[in-house]
């Protein structure tokens, strides 16, 4: 009796930590920032974050402990990190280097490369100039498995590849894209990439052996998305600054569908999406796009890592639990009717 009832309780105490945990929400501290783009490092258990207005990389703990693992003054002046990626089969970091051009310097467009344990740069990449009038302005990057880097760029319509040994090249430039930018890219295993595209809320599928691209055929358009990033059961995020979208597909890509969307708080910013531990989504608020920020007078100190959730997994999740809930309830009930059975047989026998 004593073992099923415990076998009972322990059913129903497990259900709690699903249900019960509360989001998880980072608040780091570093003056003057304004963080653009962030990653999940498995093996320290840490975030890395780029900044966007310092030529530096942040490890950020999940208590918020921020720390400096990089800061590269063989870059430009007034470069910035925009998009981050790991690269851990060869171990690096990979890092989209730019400077906007200004009345006295010209523009500057790169990906470096960092040992992972060192962070010393192995390559500094310059991107080719745009085949287009617009200039180059390097948004993303996303690793394969080989360690070629594909790269987008925001100002056109243009992905770039750059090999394991830093030599660049323009991958794709297809006409699906139109006149429009790209930025959050992913890369899967069957040879293709998930490239967004903000202005028309459009999402890409980009071959990485000849650059032909398409538009994926999706139920509504992600409105303004900009960073993307993949789960471990194939359903991908992307963020734009006022929602997080849930996509997902069943036929590799051609078509898909946004079966979710997350309101996010518009006022901070969201910047960057990304994975981290058990497949845990993550939105960064940077505060980029502050005018202080922007123009280089601004005083902030603090941002923000914070878990997102898809409200709709989240109801069904509950709703597996009452099942199971009412499985457990139904095993004990039922122990508990043949229970009376047999105290009642036993009863009649000693009579």
């Amino acid at each position: 009796m004593f073992k099923s009832i415990l076998v009972f309780l322990t059913l129903i105490l497990s259900l709690c930590p699903i249900n019960c945990r509360k989001f998880h929400v980072i608040n780091f501290q570093w003056s003057d920032f304004y963080p653009a783009s962030f990653t999940w490092d498995q093996r320290s258990e840490h975030f890395v974050v780029g900044s966007h207005r310092q030529q530096q990389l942040l490890s950020i703990s999940d208590a918020g402990v921020a720390a400096s693992v990089l800061s590269d003054d063989s870059l430009p002046e007034n470069s910035s990190f925009y998009g981050l990626a790991l690269d851990r089969l060869h171990h690096r970091l990979l890092a989209v280097v730019h400077r906007p051009a200004t009345p006295s310097t010209p523009s500057f467009s790169a990906l470096a490369s960092y040992h992972l344990t060192t962070f010393n740069q192995l390559f500094l990449a310059p991107l080719p100039a745009s085949p287009f009038p617009n200039s180059t302005v390097p948004s993303d990057v996303a690793v394969d498995f080989s360690g070629n880097a594909y790269v987008t760029d925001s100002a056109n319509g243009v992905v770039f590849k750059v090999n394991i040994d830093g030599e660049a090249s323009i991958l794709s430039r297809s006409q699906a894209y139109g006149n429009s930018g790209l930025n959050g890219v992913v890369y899967n295993a069957k040879g293709y990439l998930l490239v967004v595209q903000p202005n028309t809320g459009k999402l890409y599928k980009v071959n990485v052996d000849d650059g032909t691209a398409r538009k994926v055929i999706l139920n509504k358009d992600i409105t303004a998305a900009e960073g993307i990033a993949v789960r471990s059961d194939g359903i991908v995020v992307a963020v734009s600054k006022y929602k997080l979208y849930f996509i997902k597909s069943q036929d590799s890509w051609s078509e898909g569908v946004v079966f979710d969307e997350t309101a996010l708080e518009e006022e901070r910013q969201a910047s960057a999406v990304a994975v981290g531990a058990q497949d845990r989504v993550y939105v960064l608020y940077g505060h980029v796009k502050e005018k202080e920020g922007i123009m280089g007078n601004s005083e902030r100190e603090e941002f923000s890592i914070v878990e997102v959730e898809s409200e709709k997994e989240s109801k069904e999740e509950n709703v597996w639990i009452f099942v199971l809930f009412g499985l457990g309830l139904a095993y004990f009930l039922f122990w508990r009717f043949q229970m009376r059975q047999l105290v009642h047989n036993m009863n009649k026998k000693t009579a």
